[in-house]
């Protein structure tokens, strides 16, 4: 025997809790509710341990003497080598060890091997009191938990915060234990210092917790869904037989002409249901949120050392027992607090491999996360049945606007066609490229430029008619009508989507209240009830009701939190700090964008210095170049500090749930992210240029910068030019950098940790890992913030500043079709499989699209009229041009200047530069020429020019608000198909239970008319006796326990 060669004997079950309480002290965490609790707890355990009744002797080895006395961990495999290899049954950790129930949720925690063992006689050396069954509940249903400790041993230091941690696990287990859910632990993992606790779901369980939930759950009523007929059903046959390639070969993608009736499950009602097979009745995704339910809604009340005899000492004992009884531990706590370092749910395998059973997530990594299938539509029903509807959701808007982008494209790329089409026939750019014209431009800077010709830039000038051009405004006003589209689509595939998914009358309930909302509301109750009781003490005391006064004081602890709540005063201090900090963070962008500007205007003048011609002639591009990527770059940063400074922010004003805490930290993100993203697309596009002075007068920074130009032909081309980096650069370097580069990395540095593992251990490693230690391993979920910002700030780049890039869709749509294939990539194989959460929409994720899509008609009237040219050249057609040409448009654009006028110490040190002496130089604005009466005053063609700008965007503003206002009228909300279909889903249901009651009925007039007849001889020698109840309806073909 090998208990003999060790010297060890192995424990009868009955001997086994004695033999434990021996070497406990009384009162080590008791289950709560006394000695009847604690012999329910026995029985639970008799019930759900892992091993039969005559072999589970091996569980009760004590492990950690056999360390002791010199074994290795490896020489452990001696007693595994006695029973069938356990991965086999359990299917590599995805079942208890029994192999039949399936593990639905794992907990991991640290603990420290060494001194496993030795936590009982730690708890003795201190002194805590209780039954000693509470070590035998755990032990038992938990196995791979140390055993006591020899009487010979010595003690170990103390560690009062694992000690804690400890303790805290076993209650919250046992309590976990009595609400119905079974546990295995495993601490004989390949992770050192890392122990599991699996958690599975009895049916039972399942069943309660689902009609607590409200889940609406398929029924055995199958009803035809309503077809099209006639010419669209012809149209949707052709459809379907051309994108028929480009569908994923997925079941649940497939057109259905049958549906089931969906109802809420009901206990009472379970002969509703399909219920022939239990195991796929409730999907894995189900199973564990409904695991999470009772994670969150378990507590643990009692901290062996957080509430420590000092604070007793400090504190009244009334008011110490107070703040016990209600100072509770949820799972968010517990992981907050380091009681436990993880808890997620199981991926239901492996993803590749030659031998890998099939399952949901093989065919989502095969059908959904390849860069191969990048041409397919998404399975999104497959998505949502693996991964949740929230999830599901994301990833259909996120197809659904990749979708709408691609004639948004189409058009893009017309308006791109035209212009580069057309620029051989503009006249104003062939006037600036013409030699002939000769126009001398005063200088740029001061001293260090010279003058220089106009001609000089025109390769600028024809560049910026490819995007300043008459069909911009056409697209402009496409694109707002396109966001509107865009919006209202959503919403109706949206309620498809919510119809097919059975959440059409899905409310959202409220949330449990935060961990840091029950700390900061108890820690406000506790100071009321401290200066309650300081002005009671000056009182004189009144005679009191004893049995009054014990009733009060048993519910005080119930009672102390109950009508105390955060109030405004109570989060000032909050509101405050969040907006200075918010004031302070936007003041930072603009100084940055401030230092950009500095950097350009010095750099240009530093450039002009320079001796080489080419420099000079490519001073706009190259400084214009360099700011942008330096704009990038800090963006880029920010983001990521903005996005920690966000979620400080939000921490501080501890909002009250989950959905609360969400949507603050979404909007103060947010509105962070918009300013340090678009500050520098917004400076080009309304502020360059406006503000400058004119030659002889400009505008300094500091005294010693003079403020930028634009240049002759407009700042648009700029604009597209800052647009289209900022935007390119984000995209290509959050997606290959963040989402794929670093995660690389991570894998690559773990694959090197195996490496350095001997070719024997690194095989033993890899054949021995359970699916909860693989997935351990894996990022966890951080939620889809990161996800939604990034494609929010996307759709602004798309839609707000268009009218100056109309090729950013295009780019937009690349982008999205790699980046669906990445997050899906990313979510099946990087990331620990998240909890599922329903949901009926994208939240306030819709209406920041719709505060951006109004935002964005407002943008581009401003851009269209005043960083165009497209207004100017308009006035001048129709009010100033002699022969109805664009001829001249130039020089009318151009104000002239005396050289002679100068302030001293501005004027060119080189006036020679160009050949020849200049006494007029032209600058772009609308002023009176020098030699008339109120020289360099403002003309009256400015004012003509900027009541026509005015006039422009209140018309264009107005009009296509009403535009977009009567696109959301006429598409309604609601498909008419779905809404007819739910009509009859509500009608079915009253039908089935119409005919289910009337089956009742029937059989019960049955019953009483049969005892009626059989009493009717009886009538004249005894009273009928009375009727008995009628036994329960047989079972029907269709609904066992019920005829319908």
């Amino acid at each position: 025997m090998l208990e003999d060669d060790i010297g060890l004997e192995a424990l009868t079950p009955k001997e086994a809790p004695a033999a434990e309480a021996a070497g406990a002290v009384d009162g080590e965490g008791a289950p709560p509710g006394g000695p009847g609790a604690q012999a329910a707890a026995m029985r639970v355990n008799e019930k759900y341990s892992t091993l039969p009744a005559e072999d589970r002797s091996v569980h009760i080895i004590n492990i950690c003497a056999i360390e002791d006395i010199g074994y290795l961990p490896s020489e452990g495999t001696l007693l595994n080598s006695l029973s069938v290899d356990p991965d086999a049954e359990c299917k590599y950790g995805l079942y208890f060890r029994d192999g039949k129930r399936k593990v639905d949720y794992v907990l991991v925690y640290h603990h420290k091997r060494a001194s496993g063992g030795r936590t009982l006689a730690r708890r003795a050396q201190h002194g805590d009191a209780g039954p000693a069954a509470r070590s035998a509940r755990q032990d038992q249903p938990l196995p791979g938990k140390a055993g006591p400790l020899g009487a010979g041993e010595p003690e170990p230091p103390l560690d009062y915060h694992e000690d804690d941690k400890r303790f805290r696990r076993e209650e919250y287990e046992g309590n976990l234990v009595e609400a119905g859910l079974e546990l295995e632990r495993d601490e004989d993992t390949k992770i050192h210092g890392v122990g599991f606790v699996k958690i599975h779901a009895p049916w039972n369980v399942l069943c309660r917790e689902a009609e607590f939930l409200k889940l609406k759950m398929p029924t055995k009523k199958l009803y035809h869904i309503s077809e099209t007929r006639g010419l669209l059903k012809k149209i949707n046959s052709v459809l379907q037989k051309i994108t028929d390639p480009i569908q994923p070969k997925v079941a649940e993608h497939r057109p259905q002409t049958t549906k089931r009736l969906s109802y809420p499950f009901s206990r009472e009602k379970q002969h509703l249901f399909d219920l022939s097979d239990k195991d796929s009745f409730f999907d894995s995704k189900t199973r564990s949120t409904i695991v999470y339910e009772i994670l969150k809604r378990t507590t643990c009340t009692k901290a062996k050392y957080s509430m420590g005899q000092g604070e007793g000492r400090k504190k009244d004992s009334a008011l110490l027992n107070k703040r016990r009884k209600c100072d509770r531990y949820g799972i968010t706590s517990l992981l907050a607090n380091g009681v436990y370092s993880a808890a997620y749910p199981l991926h239901d395998g492996d993803y590749e491999g030659d031998n890998v059973e099939f399952n949901d997530r093989k065919l989502l990594y095969e059908e959904w996360a390849s860069y191969g299938v990048f041409y397919k539509y998404q399975p999104i029903d497959l998505v949502r049945k693996y991964f949740g509807e929230k999830i599901g959701l994301y990833f259909a808007w996120l197809g659904v606007y990749t979708q709408m982008l691609i004639p948004a494209s189409v058009v893009g790329i017309i308006v791109f066609l035209y212009g580069w089409a057309t620029v051989d026939d503009n006249i104003p750019s062939m006037e600036m490229c013409d030699q002939r014209h000769n126009i001398t431009m005063c200088p740029l800077c001061d001293k260090t430029c010279s003058y220089w010709k106009m001609s000089s830039a025109c390769a600028t000038a024809r560049a910026s008619h490819l995007f300043d051009n008459p069909a911009t405004v056409f697209f402009s006003i496409f694109m707002a009508l396109w966001a509107a589209t865009f919006m209202e689509h959503w919403k109706r595939k949206q309620m498809r989507l919510n119809y097919r998914w059975d959440l059409t009358g899905f409310e959202e309930e409220e949330d449990h209240p935060r961990a840091e909302y029950e700390a900061r509301v108890l820690e406000k109750s506790l100071r009321k009830e401290s200066k309650n009781k300081e002005k009671r003490r000056h009182l004189p005391e009144e005679p009191t009701n004893k049995w009054r006064q014990r009733v009060k004081t048993a519910m005080a602890g119930v009672k102390l939190t109950d009508k105390v709540k955060l109030t405004w005063r109570d989060r000032f201090p909050a509101y405050f700090t969040n907006l200075v900090s918010i004031i302070f963070m936007i003041a930072v962008t603009f100084a940055i964008v401030l230092g950009v500007i500095i950097y350009r205007i010095s750099t240009a003048a530093a450039l002009a210095m320079n001796s080489s011609p080419s420099v000079r002639s490519n001073i706009r591009v190259t400084v214009t170049a360099t700011a942008v990527i330096i704009n990038l770059v800090v963006i880029i940063l920010l983001d990521e500090v903005y996005g920690c400074i966000a979620r400080w922010l939000t921490k501080i004003e501890v909002p009250k749930t989950e959905k609360s805490f969400e949507e603050r930290l979404i909007f103060k993100a947010f509105l962070l992210k918009f300013v340090n993203s678009y500050t520098p697309i917004f400076y080009v596009a309304f502020f360059k240029g406006r503000f400058v002075g004119r030659p002889g007068d400009y505008v300094y920074i500091f005294r010693s910068f003079r403020m930028e130009e634009c240049a002759p032909g407009g700042c648009l081309m700029e604009l597209c030019i800052q647009l289209s980096i900022i935007m390119l650069g984000k995209q290509l370097i959050q997606n290959n950098l963040f989402e794929i580069g670093i995660p690389k990395m991570k894998k690559f540095i773990r694959y090197l940790r195996l490496k350095h593992q001997s070719p024997s251990d690194h095989d033993e490693h890899v054949k021995k890992k359970q699916r909860y230690e693989v997935d351990y391993t894996l990022e966890p979920f951080a939620g889809l913030t990161p996800e939604y910002m990034e494609m929010i700030i996307q759709f602004g780049f798309v839609t707000l500043f268009v009218a100056s890039f109309p090729l950013a869709p295009l780019f937009a749509l690349l982008n999205n079709i790699i980046e669906i294939r990445l997050d899906a990539k990313k979510f099946v194989t990087e990331l620990r499989r998240p909890v599922a959460v329903r949901a009926k929409d994208i939240g306030i994720w819709y209406n920041i699209l719709r505060g951006v899509g109004k935002l964005a008609v407002i943008i581009n009237a401003f851009v269209i009229s005043f960083t165009s040219d497209f207004i100017p050249r308009l006035v001048y057609l129709y009010m100033y041009s002699e022969n109805g040409t664009m001829h001249g448009f130039v020089n009318h654009t151009l104000s002239s200047f005396n050289v002679s006028d100068f302030q001293n110490g501005t004027a060119p040190n080189d006036p020679l530069d160009l050949g020849y002496e200049v006494q007029i130089c032209r600058y772009k604005d609308y002023r009176e020429p020098p030699w008339s009466e109120h020289k360099y005053d403002i003309s009256k063609d400015f004012w003509a020019v900027l009541a026509a700008r005015l006039a422009f965007v209140i018309v264009f503003q107005n009009l296509v608000m009403f535009m977009s206002d009567f696109v959301d009228w006429v598409i309604p909300d609601i498909p008419k198909d779905i809404s007819q279909q739910i009509h009859k889903e509500k009608v079915l249901m009253v039908e089935l239970f119409m005919r289910e009651e009337q089956g009742k009925q029937q059989l019960l007039d049955t019953w009483m008319e049969k005892d009626r007849k059989k009493a009717e001889p009886c009538n004249n020698h005894s009273p009928a006796p009375a009727a008995p109840p009628p036994p329960p309806p047989p079972e029907g073909p269709d609904f066992p326990g019920g005829s319908l």
